[in-house]
């Protein structure tokens, strides 16, 4: 049967007006690889099209990213968004994992129309053979996934909590100075900062600064994965979509850029002539590989000690530092930044202030529970997506699964 039979496109409209951030959705604002969403950044005026709770939101835009959203909410969608809705015939929830699938994207990628920016077709979409199993069988399959699925989310939803635990603590210690607000304080660089605490420069104490990079010719469809700046997008991120890699010889052969886990690494480059935004991560305990290298566009900043290398990730978010790199990112023909600019940022001495070393410690178990969950998510993620197939089809039935 053709997917027609089991659903329709939205068309009906809903003002802008009764949108926000939080429930209109566009091509930004939905993430890759099946990621869900995100807040927009901006809405339309006029009129969108409308989505209810239960619906499923694809981006009709470069197929290949493979967004796409169970709503679990109302709100309204830029033209740009394909709004499917399911008829009695199939639940929301199967049909979501139906269309989750590669063997969708690539059939819709197979008739999308364009080179540089691919859209679907919406006619040739709604011709995809399917093989819908009855109501009851969908319910178990669509159950035993999105318990997977669920898991994934509770992992997210805990690193995010842990994140801001450990957020809240930097800014109470080294922003609003909490635990020496009785004492004396001395105008600096960086402002009003505790008598005592010493301000230098990045290059003036010990440290590792390097980039990566990758072999004539670019990166290889097998090998050791290398991490490019696309990737660098705050802790617990990484999109596996885009691992690129380099041939094992080769990252055998060089003798920089390779992460050997917890050192804070930099978006170095890229974006639009003018705008340049900086962004950090840390890797580690195996997330999101066991070996890997950056390539030319990432640095890789090591203080030596995972402790102060967890400081030095809240610290280069601070609103003076990032404005310092904004700046001076900016300015470059080709928005970036390079090793002097970083080594010549101030900061706090960390060999002689014993609270960032405490600060370290404390927060460290927390980096690593949320390292630990993304591996975990990885392999859920994996699971759910080898099985998806195999359910679809019917090969696989859900009383066969061990697990």
């Amino acid at each position: 049967m053709e997917l027609r039979e089991y659903c329709t496109y939205r068309n009906d409209r809903i003002n802008s007006d009764e949108l926000n951030t939080h429930n209109y959705i566009s091509t930004e604002n939905l993430l890759p690889n099946k990621g869900g969403i995100t807040e927009a950044t901006s809405i339309p005026t006029g009129n969108v099209v409308r989505y209810d709770k239960g619906n499923i939101l694809i981006s009709n835009i470069r197929p290949y990213f493979k967004k796409i959203w169970l709503a679990d909410k109302s709100g309204g969608c830029s033209a740009d968004v394909l709004c499917i809705q399911s008829n009695d015939k199939v639940t929301s929830k199967f049909l979501y994992y139906l269309l989750s699938q590669q063997s969708f994207f690539d059939y819709v990628m197979a008739g999308a129309k364009g080179c540089k920016m691919p859209r679907g077709d919406k006619s040739h979409i709604m011709e995809w053979n399917v093989n819908i199993p009855d109501i009851d069988e969908q319910k178990r399959i669509a159950d035993f996934l999105s318990s997977l699925d669920d898991k994934i989310e509770l992992n997210r939803q805990i690193n995010d909590n842990l994140e801001q635990q450990a957020q809240a603590l930097f800014k109470s210690w080294f922003v609003d100075f909490e635990p020496f607000k009785d004492g004396e304080f001395v105008d600096s660089e960086l402002g009003m900062i505790p008598n005592g605490w010493e301000i230098v420069r990045i290059g003036d104490i010990k440290h590792r600064l390097e980039s990566g990079r990758r072999p004539k010719g670019g990166a290889s469809l097998q090998g050791v994965p290398s991490i490019g700046a696309e990737n660098i997008k705050g802790l617990g991120y990484y999109d596996y979509s885009k691992t690129k890699y380099i041939p094992l010889d080769f990252a055998n052969s060089i003798t920089k850029g390779k992460v050997k886990g917890y050192e804070l690494l930099i978006y170095k480059d890229g974006g639009k002539p003018g705008y340049f935004i900086p962004n950090f991560s840390i890797f580690g305990d195996g997330f999101p590989f066991e070996d890997m290298f950056i390539n030319e566009h990432v640095f890789l900043l090591d203080f030596f000690k995972p402790e102060f290398n967890v400081f030095a990730y809240f610290y280069m978010q601070t609103p003076y530092i990032m404005s310092q790199l904004n700046s001076i990112g900016g300015k470059a023909a080709i928005p970036g930044i390079n090793s002097a600019n970083v080594e010549s940022l101030p900061i706090f001495d960390l060999h002689n202030n014993e609270w960032i070393y405490k600060f370290g410690e404390l927060i460290l178990p927390l980096i690593q529970q949320i390292l630990s969950n993304c591996k975990s998510n990885m392999k859920l993620a994996q699971l759910r997506d080898t099985l998806l197939p195999r359910l679809m089809s019917g090969e696989l039935k859900i009383n066969e699964i061990n697990c």
